[in-house]
Order: C-alpha cells, then sequence, then structure tokens
C-alpha cells in the first residue's frame, strides 16, 4: 500500500511484565509496552489518511476481535470495524419497525442494483437463516447506507467477499465509500482448524 511502510518486528521484551489482558487500561498498557513505536506511527498516519481493508478468515479466526482491539488501542475516532454479519442481525429490528421499514424500501428503491424484485429482497430479509447467503447486490446496497454513517474513517471490512464470486463486487468498493480515494487491501488471517475449535470449545454458544 502507497505510503505504508510497516515492516515485521518482534514484540518479545528482555524484561518481563504482568498484564492484565481483561482490563482495557492493562490492555493499552500492554500494547504501549511490546509496539509502542509502531502504535504511534499508525497514530502519525491515521491523522491525515485513510484506507480500507478487507478481513478474511474463517469464522472464529479472530477477524473482529484483532479489527476492534486495533481500534481500541491506536484511535476509536480514526479506525472502525464494520461487519456485515452485524449489520445484517441490526435489521431483524428495522424490517419489524413500519417507519423505519419504509425508510430502508425507499434507500433500496434508489441503490438497490440486483436482479430481483424488491418485493422479493424484502421478503429474503424478512425469511433470512444462516444456510442461505442474501444477495450480493443487496449486501452493497445496504452496506453503503451504513458505511455512509461512519464518516471518513479507516474501515475493516469483516464478512464480505465471503465466497469467492462476491470477489468481483469488491469492484465496486468506490461507490460504496461514496467514491474516497482511499487504498483498499485484502487481509487473510490464516488460523489453523485445531486453534478454532479450541476457542469455540470455551464459548456460549445459542443452540437455536
Amino acid at each position: 500500500m502507497q505510503g505504508l511502510d510497516f515492516p515485521l518486528f518482534k514484540t518479545k521484551s528482555a524484561k518481563y511484565k504482568r498484564f492484565d489482558l481483561s482490563d482495557p487500561k492493562d490492555r493499552q498498557k500492554y500494547f504501549e509496552y511490546k509496539c509502542g513505536p509502531e502504535i504511534k506511527k499508525l497514530r502519525e498516519y491515521f491523522k491525515k489518511n485513510t484506507f480500507v481493508a478487507y478481513l478474511m478468515g474463517k469464522k472464529s479466526s479472530g477477524k473482529g476481535t484483532y479489527a476492534k482491539m486495533l481500534a481500541e488501542i491506536v484511535d476509536k475516532d480514526k479506525v472502525a470495524h464494520f461487519s456485515i454479519g452485524d449489520m445484517i442481525r441490526s435489521f431483524d429490528e428495522v424490517i419489524h419497525d413500519k417507519s423505519k421499514r419504509k425508510e430502508l424500501v425507499e434507500f433500496l428503491e434508489k441503490n438497490y442494483r440486483g436482479f430481483l424484485p424488491l418485493e422479493d429482497i424484502m421478503k429474503s430479509l424478512d425469511n433470512r437463516s444462516t444456510k442461505t447467503l442474501l444477495p450480493s447486490e443487496l449486501i452493497l446496497a445496504l452496506a453503503k447506507r451504513e458505511i455512509a454513517k461512519l464518516g471518513k474513517k479507516t474501515i475493516f471490512i469483516d464478512g464480505f467477499p465471503r465466497d469467492v464470486d462476491q470477489v468481483s463486487y469488491t469492484l465496486f468498493l468506490r461507490d460504496i465509500i461514496n467514491h474516497r480515494e482511499d487504498q483498499d487491501v485484502f487481509i487473510l488471517i490464516d488460523v489453523p482448524t485445531t486453534v478454532i475449535d479450541e476457542r469455540v470449545k470455551f464459548r456460549v454458544i445459542c443452540p437455536l
């Protein structure tokens, strides 16, 4: 990415310190201790620049965790984590509220560019399930609507593209982010399945 030069570095320190990583203040101290100079570089970069990153990886690979942690450590006002999954779930409330639903339909009438009729699209939102993906054109329109609310920030997009056929849709990034001239980058978080299995074992997951 042009203008970025953050070489790999080691964070192992000669002096050993203990930090409580469940405490936000202690967590901040931990990262300042481990990689303070690199955090400073990022803060300086974000004063005048932004970029858009597509986070890719298996479910529970840490996409959301890493993005939210980066925002917390560097600057919450400059960095935003945008989850497609969270966005879709947030529309459960919208589609059951008459005034909000009307506003959403009006937005989609102007911005949705898919082949399916809008009436069918609203039905797919009403009856959505985790087993089937919503149309990519709908995801693009909804993402455009929600990203506009974030303002001029560095954005980490989590959950899109989710399939190979959706990769080509990222070409519409300029329109989605309101034609900002941001650099864009794909980030693959490659985590072994065995590690993910260990993470999931200790999570509370709704059986429904």
